[in-house]
């Protein structure tokens, strides 16, 4: 597959809490600003098991978007410049990815596109979804989570 997405730390950290790291790769290319891999260095996430690569960008990250953190800013800015898709959890970087003109998902919708590829049973994307909202740290409203699961039911789940 030839699109390139670009991972902020969030779907990184949420899909590994919920063992679904994985389906990252079904999505295109991966690729993770080295500021965003500085940034997991800290935490317990564990992301070797993901087949991708790391580009480092040399800007000033806290002058472009002073209201982001300069992972979520390293993301978007090779997003701009590659033409890529932008994956993030964070509400103030897809606000900022959309006033660009970038295409953002986040971990749920990782999750609805590996259902749309056959990558996943629809019982086994429900379940995910769930764990997504249950067993993270990404906070998701129930009425976030029914929506995805009626599409995973209706067969509208994808990109």
């Amino acid at each position: 597959m030839s699109r390139l997405v670009v991972a902020d730390a969030g779907p990184l950290i949420h899909l590994e809490q919920a063992d679904a790291l994985s389906l990252l790769e079904l999505t295109g290319k991966v690729l993770v600003p080295k500021t965003v891999l500085d940034e997991l260095e800290d935490g317990p996430t564990d992301i070797s098991e993901l087949d991708f690569s790391v580009e480092q960008i040399d800007i000033d990250t806290d002058s472009i978007y002073p209201h982001l953190d300069p992972g979520e800013t390293a993301a978007i800015v090779v997003c701009s410049d590659r033409e890529a898709i932008l994956l993030t959890d964070d509400m103030e970087a897809r606000n900022t990815a959309n006033e660009e003109g970038i295409e953002v998902h986040g971990s749920v919708g990782v999750v609805l596109y590996g259902y749309s590829q056959g990558a996943l049973t629809e019982e086994t994307a429900k379940r995910t979804l769930r764990e997504l909202k249950q067993d993270t740290s990404l906070y998701l409203s129930t009425p976030l989570i029914e929506y995805a699961i009626e599409l995973v039911e209706s067969g509208d789940a994808g990109w």
